[in-house]
């Protein structure tokens, strides 16, 4: 049989002028910008015999999710399984570390950076990560399918993949904006895992004010 491959996208670049940690909250859209890193992915993506498009179901991932599925003929799946992970952050702007300082009652949260202790349990993501990854891989064996989801549920489904610890600062995932982190299988055998940033030049010199780091 066919390898089948599941590419895990992350959205492109927010519009967030006041830095909010926006995790699951709605209403953050697509910068200029990160429309223009959907539009290369959908490049990127052009000539992949693509089966099927799935995207979470926050506004950004589906903005992302749009134009890929747009030139292979293709309606936007939605999957809450791929949605961003919660954490108590959630609605905090500007300075994050300056918001911990002057809110003692929290620190209590920080204690634990395995699970983490701050927000939904890594073990909990990969499951549900998986799962979407599995019921892709099996539905669409042998083709390929793109995921279109955020930075921390890809990344550390990626560490599962890898058998590596879940354990990790988040300024060290090496998952970008509108970045594709590739699974390929051989059946249910994971077979190998590549990273790209097709979409990177779209955000060569920044905006003031725009999101350089959204989830």
């Amino acid at each position: 049989m066919p390898e089948t491959v599941v590419h895990l996208v992350r959205h492109g670049q927010v519009e967030n002028p006041r830095r909010v940690l926006y995790g699951r909250l709605p209403g953050y859209h697509l910068s200029r910008r990160g429309q223009a890193q959907a539009e290369l992915l959908a490049g990127y993506f052009a000539d992949a015999p693509l089966a099927a498009v799935v995207a979470s179901p926050l506004e950004r991932a589906q903005q992302t999710a749009t134009p890929i599925a747009a030139a292979h003929g293709l309606e936007v799946r939605t999957d809450l399984r791929l949605i961003e992970t919660s954490n108590i952050f959630e609605g905090v702007a500007g300075n994050v570390a300056w918001y911990i300082l002057r809110h003692p009652r929290i620190w209590w949260h920080l204690r634990d950076l395995r699970s983490p202790s701050w927000g939904e349990r890594n073990v909990d993501t990969v499951e549900r990560v998986h799962a979407a990854v599995a019921e892709a891989r099996d539905e669409f064996a042998g083709g390929q399918v793109v995921l279109v989801s955020h930075q921390a549920p890809i990344w550390v489904a990626r560490l599962a993949f890898e058998r590596r610890s879940l354990a990790h600062l988040p300024e060290r995932r090496n998952c970008a904006l509108a970045s594709v982190t590739t699974l390929r299988f051989d059946g249910e055998e994971l077979r190998g895992v590549t990273y790209a940033e097709p979409a990177a030049a779209a955000l060569l010199g920044l905006e003031p004010g725009s999101d350089r780091a959204g989830s």
